[in-house]
């Protein structure tokens, strides 16, 4: 039967791997007959020279990202006999967030943003495995915020638009359109970088750039 490591080195081909997943449940909204759910997301080093060397990065198409998800994605699903799900392409979409706490390996932060205990605050979700077989997964860790002891994302935005008080949206879009907020678009988001476990997150600076003026546009 194939395995978690199994399916890390298909994904590894593509610069992807498994950030979490879970035995399914009844009530976890899953396509019938799911028993294992993997979330999918990049692999760092190399997720984004790998990318954009991709077809539907270099042929000018809108949506680059999310088509090549699709096709290499859907790819592997059907080479796994499983079904591919994506965060994009609703409403009505499917509850990542709510899937990703349910790995054990995601939780809430203080400024109630998702963080991983790799990928910190720079965690994101390209797609998800609905496996028809049961895989053994690892025991979850402890969450990074537990031992985190200043908590620096609860003051690292300029703007204060986003705070353990919740999300100033207009002021988050505000600050981007300012002189200072440029190192926010090139560098991506001063909360997300100023997680410990971020920081030592391989992203490079180009796809938070990126992510940024999807973002801002």
């Amino acid at each position: 039967m194939t395995g978690l490591a199994q399916i890390d080195a298909a994904l590894a081909d593509h610069a992807l791997i498994s950030l979490g997943g879970f035995h399914a449940e009844p009530d976890d909204a899953l396509p019938e007959g799911t028993r294992t759910l993997l979330l999918v997301g990049p692999h760092q080093p190399g997720f984004w020279p790998h990318l954009t060397a991709q077809p539907e990065w270099l042929d000018g198409a809108s949506d680059p990202v999310d088509r090549w998800s699709r096709r290499v994605i859907g790819r592997i699903a059907c080479d796994l006999g499983a079904k591919a799900l994506f965060p994009f392409g609703g409403p009505p979409y499917w509850p990542f967030y709510t899937w990703a706490l349910r790995t054990g390996r995601v939780w809430s932060s203080p400024v109630k943003l998702l963080v991983h205990d790799e990928a910190g605050l720079m965690v994101s979700f390209r797609g998800a495995l609905a496996l028809k077989q049961q895989i053994d997964l690892p025991p979850p860790p402890a969450s990074p915020c537990d031992s985190c002891q200043t908590k620096p994302c609860l003051a690292a935005c300029p703007a204060a638009a986003l705070t353990g008080a919740g999300y100033d949206l207009p002021a988050c879009h505000a600050w981007l359109d300012s002189a200072a907020g440029q190192d926010c678009m090139s560098s991506g988001c001063a909360v997300r970088r100023a997680c410990p476990v971020s920081a030592r997150h391989a992203r490079m600076h180009e796809q938070s750039a990126y992510h940024m003026r999807q973002f801002h546009r």
